[in-house]
Formats: structure tokens, sequence, C-alpha cells
């Protein structure tokens, strides 16, 4: 029996619904998340086993009577914070907001409803584990805070080419590609508040 949690994006943007699902899924590697495109889409596949419904603005304002009686699973998907006003009684994610910003949002959102995490089923046991040096999780902590390789030498006195080392064993031990999933396992991991980054 799988009892990962699961989460459902509604939007009828192919693009924008899968670009969400795979920064879901790096911010929380035990979510199952599915897309669809339309609300009659997703009551076909047993609404109530979702956790939550990211869905896209338009759908919200088209099934007003479904989503404001699923009002606590419902997080708006917006493009700008201005056009919430008719929606305020909903928790809302503005996507239109660089990588970063977003991410940032999110990893806010999943404190924020979860209180700490404490509803969600443990991390794989593989990701609770310490994986890098006490020396590389500073290095990673200055990277998601934006410092660059120099700034980073400079800070922790050593040369750029051990700088630029650390960052490709970070990488390669965490298997990660980009800087927005390594800010996403520092702050699931508490290495960095998320205020810093």
């Amino acid at each position: 029996m799988n009892m990962r949690p699961k989460i459902a994006i509604i939007d009828p943007n192919t693009l924008s619904a899968l670009g969400l699902k795979a920064i879901l899924q790096n911010v929380m590697p035990i979510l199952t998340v599915d897309t669809f495109g339309s609300l009659s889409e997703l009551q076909a596949n047993d609404p109530n086993s979702y956790y939550h419904y990211f869905t896209a603005m338009a759908v919200v304002l088209e099934d007003m009577p479904f989503f404001t009686e699923h009002k606590r699973k419902t997080i708006v998907l917006t493009l700008s914070l201005d056009t919430m006003s008719q929606l305020a009684d909903f928790k809302s994610l503005c996507v239109n907001v660089p990588e970063k910003e977003l991410v940032r949002s999110l990893l806010i959102l999943v404190q924020h409803a979860h209180g700490k995490g404490e509803n969600l089923p443990p991390m794989p046991e593989i990701l609770n584990r310490k994986i890098l040096s006490d020396r590389e999780i500073e290095v990673m902590s200055l990277i998601v805070q934006g410092y660059i390789n120099k700034e980073i030498a400079d800070k922790l006195n050593i040369g750029l080419a051990t700088v630029i080392t650390h960052r490709k064993n970070i990488m390669d031990k965490l298997g990660m590609k980009s800087v927005s999933a390594l800010t996403i396992y520092a702050v699931m991991h508490g290495y960095v508040d998320i205020n810093k980054i």
C-alpha cells in the first residue's frame, strides 16, 4: 500500500503543470504528484485521496462551489498577487516569479501548512543520513545564500579551487544539478534558515 502523500495539480497549461510538478517533487521527494487538465479529470480520479490541490486561478473561478468546499486543500496558482482579491480566502502561490523565489514560496508554504512537516510521513532513510562532511555543509549553506565561489573562499579561508571541488562533490553526492535543488535540500534538512535565501 502506497502511503506517500498525493498532491494534485489542476492546470490546463501542460507546461506550467509539469514545471510545478518537477519543483514540487524536488521540494518533497516523498510526494506523489499527479497533473490534471481540468476539474472533471480530477473528479474522475478520487479527488479525496489528495492532500492538496494546486489549481490554476481560472479553474477555481470556473468551479467556485467545489473549491470553496475544499478551501483548506486548495492552493491557487496566480500570475500576480493583485489578482487575488476575489479569492482572498484561499492560500495562493504566485508562479510568475523567478525559480528561486518560487522555490522559496513553496518551502514557506510547506513549512506553514504542515507545522514543520510533522503531518508528513518521514523522509526516506537515504535522505535522512548525513551525506555531506561538515565543511561541505558550510559550503552548501553559503552557495544557497547566494555567495559566489570567490566570496565563499574568502569567508572560509580556503582556495578557490577547493571551493569548486567542494561544490562538485556536494552536487555529485546529492545527485543534484541545480542550485534550486540544493536550496530545497538545505532548507528541508535545516542547514539554512529560509529567511536567509
